[in-house]
């Protein structure tokens, strides 16, 4: 396995996770394993102190790919304390069941008339979750990596790239609903539903933020909006603004049967094949059912149970269990896996979308 030596991670209004040659860290179990005196001994003990070092390392490259702040010691231990990881906001946020919530989330996003337009009848084929579903979640994830963590030049490269793919997303004369992608005030929900689905994928995991944390997770959402066209003015400025802004919006809610006929399509997976969506399909729809408030429910005429809510409940405790349990590199994934990958993009200067 070749692992890349690059150091990016977030940006400093929020903890980094960086770790300077210097600084103290708590290491596991491996932690001294060829560092002392005897680390220059030939002989079986330094192929297996070799070897570990070897192991170690790549599976430190999985978690932080960027990162070379680190000790050569640092490397070698595959375990970490999850007492100082479970301090750290992006460590919490990068976890795979974080994305738990994201069929609901493209739900809540699509059940505005113009976003919901916008997407069933878009006329860029390249970027269509229908007609390819791996390259569009893989741009969708790589995008709430670079707005999240990335620089500013990282974020004004993906904007670059969106814009691009923006400018074919409107409506033309004489259609039913107009919409445009540039629109503002449209970007602004898809950011306000993303932070939501942020926030139910953490109180998933490590149930409700205390004030600081959820103080910092509005913050931090606010780049799903700025990484765009919006000003960095229009987004709420604390949690009871936010609260007013969603409440208000909710109201206005509207799925034609345009938007809707894609969304129970989406909602039963049938963009993948047909035996893995048959296989997946009920527990998306719990997932999707259980995320959704009430309102999004009904303009799917969507039914929801009691019942319903119990087996959610269940998986949602399962999920939680899992990520605790969960080895951290493959807890991680597949976000390590796009971050490598958006890293190498940047870099190459390949586009991102």
């Amino acid at each position: 396995m070749k692992c890349s030596n690059r150091s990016h991670l977030r940006g400093s209004d929020v903890r980094r996770i960086s770790v300077s040659p210097d600084a103290p860290r708590a290491l596991g179990p491996g932690a001294r394993i060829g560092t002392g005196a005897d680390s220059s001994a030939s002989g079986p003990t330094n192929v297996l102190v070799a070897l570990g070092r070897g192991v170690g390392d790549c599976a430190w490259r999985l978690k932080y790919p960027y990162d070379d702040g680190v000790t050569s010691a640092m490397k070698t231990s595959l375990f970490w304390r999850r007492e100082e990881e479970a301090n750290d906001l992006e460590v919490r946020l990068t976890r795979g069941l974080m994305l738990a919530p994201a069929a609901a989330n493209v739900v809540m996003q699509l059940s505005q008339r113009g976003v919901g337009r916008g997407v069933a009848e878009s006329r860029v084929t390249s970027g269509s979750l229908v007609k390819r579903p791996l390259k569009r979640t893989r741009t969708t994830m790589a995008y709430v990596w670079v707005a999240l963590y990335g620089t500013d030049d990282d974020r004004a490269q993906m904007r670059r790239n969106v814009d691009a793919q923006h400018r074919h997303v409107r409506s033309r004369p004489g259609d039913e609903v107009t919409y445009d992608a540039y629109d503002s005030d449209l970007q602004l929900w898809v950011a306000a539903c993303m932070y939501v689905g942020s926030l139910q994928g953490y109180e998933t995991l490590y149930g409700p933020p205390n004030n600081e944390v959820a103080d910092e997770l509005l913050t931090r959402c606010s780049r799903f909006a700025t990484t765009l066209q919006v000003p960095a003015s229009k987004w709420p400025v604390d949690r009871a603004a936010f609260a007013t802004y969603w409440s208000t919006s909710l109201a206005r809610v509207q799925v034609d049967e345009v938007t809707r006929s894609y969304l129970r399509d989406f909602v039963d997976l049938r963009f993948l094949p047909r035996p893995l969506s048959a296989i997946l399909r009920p527990l998306n729809r719990l997932l999707t059912g259980g995320y959704l408030d009430v309102t999004f429910r009904d303009v799917l005429a969507m039914t929801w149970s009691r019942r319903d809510q119990r087996r959610f409940d269940r998986v949602c405790a399962v999920m939680k269990w899992l990520n605790r349990v969960t080895p951290a590199p493959l807890a991680a994934f597949p976000w390590n896996l796009v971050r490598y990958d958006t890293r190498r993009r940047l870099a190459r200067r390949r586009s991102l979308v």
